[in-house]
């Protein structure tokens, strides 16, 4: 009889699984169920090109319709599953019909975090996490001449910059000490604090927001600012309860092994949902990456298939502001000392290098795909093989990059 290995979550991480699996021999049914009404498409463009107008709905999909349907991968889409039965290994959908599965991969992702105060649901508030959120915004931004974005991490400030471009007063309201705090140096924050500010954008920092009243008046420690429309953007929550209810192992996330495996050895996770050791970096974390998402999906796809390999890959991200391309290689979080390469306090263009003593951890390359490339491959040299780097070389602009690899 053949197996059916079932997906929950038509992301970025279970159409890679899809595909995968299929691509390294597994023979059975396969079925990718999403709760929306679209193939998987790419998340990153939605606070960007999506947004601005410069991508229509049709180029945000990762594959068309053709792939999975070669494939034979049977795509359930507009579907939420319910529940989980892990004793008779069903899947319960919210049309009140089951699917049996041998093997089931969660690839749930997460789902904004909510601002918990007084007009947070009034009309012409909105989050961003998918395509039918962006299409509200872009709805909106169409008579908008101003907008508040309560929020100043990425999403937040890709989205004010999206909305900049298109003409409108854009106010990015941070309730910590700076922009990208919790993510990134103080040099970044100031950095981007400045181009936005070039830019047109207003931003305001230690600005906690405390109620939205009718009429789009942000009510906030600093006053009151007046908008058209808002956009909230406060971070993510792992969407893990599927997977807690059925009686897996969670934290911050749905728990897995080096290979993507839950407590249950026919149940994988893959992607922002997932909890997971970093072997690298000697901790456990949740990322919120397409490159996570895409190199977990293939490792829970070869071990389903019986050809396990670990999942031990260098954490890595992007973001796209204004005419900056940022590029993220590794974790930031316990530098104690940060090499410049280039100048942060004119231009567009540099890139800082985070160490701790010797140990080169993450860079943050503004238009510097060069250092990027460089840094991708130095990390893992300099975290477990003992290489060393000349801090001074490397902020000198005239020693080659090359060099560094030697």
């Amino acid at each position: 009889m053949s197996k059916t290995c079932i997906i929950i979550g038509a992301s970025h991480a279970g159409g890679q699984a899809a595909v995968s699996l299929r691509q390294n021999g597994w023979t059975g049914n396969i079925v990718l169920i999403g709760e929306e009404p679209y193939l998987p498409y790419h998340r990153p463009p939605l606070s960007k090109d999506f947004l601005s107008g410069e991508k229509t709905l049709d180029e945000l999909l990762i594959r068309p319709a053709a792939t999975y349907e070669a494939a034979n991968v049977d795509c359930l889409t507009g579907h939420k599953v319910r529940q989980i039965d892990r004793d008779d290994k069903l899947v319960f959908l919210d049309d009140g019909s089951t699917l049996q599965y041998d093997k089931l991969i969660l690839a749930t992702g997460a789902r904004p975090r909510f601002l918990p105060i007084k007009g947070m649901d009034l009309p012409d508030v909105f989050y961003l996490r998918n395509v039918d959120d962006v299409l509200k915004i872009k709805s909106a931004a169409g008579t908008a001449k101003k907008a508040v974005i309560i929020g100043g991490g990425y999403i937040g400030l890709e989205a004010a910059a999206s909305l900049a471009k298109q003409g409108i007063k854009a106010t990015v309201l941070e309730t910590e000490d700076r922009i990208l705090q919790r993510v990134t140096a103080p040099v970044m924050s100031k950095f981007y604090k400045r181009i936005h500010r070039e830019e047109g954008v207003e931003i305001k920092e230690n600005c906690t927001a405390t109620q939205i009243k009718d009429g789009l008046k942000v009510i906030t420690t600093k006053g009151q600012f007046a908008a058209d429309m808002v956009i909230i953007g406060i971070g993510v929550i792992p969407n893990s309860e599927l997977a807690q209810d059925c009686g897996l192992e969670t934290g911050n996330g749905i728990i897995v092994n080096e290979f993507c495996q839950t407590n249950d050895p026919n149940i994988y996770a893959v992607g922002d949902v997932t909890w997971h050791h970093n072997p690298l970096y000697g901790t456990y974390l949740r990322l919120e990456s397409v490159p996570n998402a895409t190199e977990q999906a293939k490792t829970a796809a070869l071990n389903i298939c019986e050809k396990p390999k670990p999942y031990n890959a260098l954490p890595w991200f992007w973001s796209d502001q204004f005419d900056l391309k940022l590029q993220i290689a590794g974790l930031s979080a316990s530098y104690d000392d940060i090499v410049l390469r280039g100048s942060p306090d004119e231009g567009r263009s540099f890139a800082a290098f985070y160490f701790k003593g010797d140990r080169l951890l993450a860079v943050d390359a503004v238009n510097r795909p060069g250092e990027f490339m460089v840094a991708k491959r130095l990390i893992p040299q300099t975290m477990g093989m003992g290489k060393t780097i000349d801090k001074k070389a490397l902020a000198d602009e005239t020693v080659a990059l090359k060099t560094f690899l030697e």
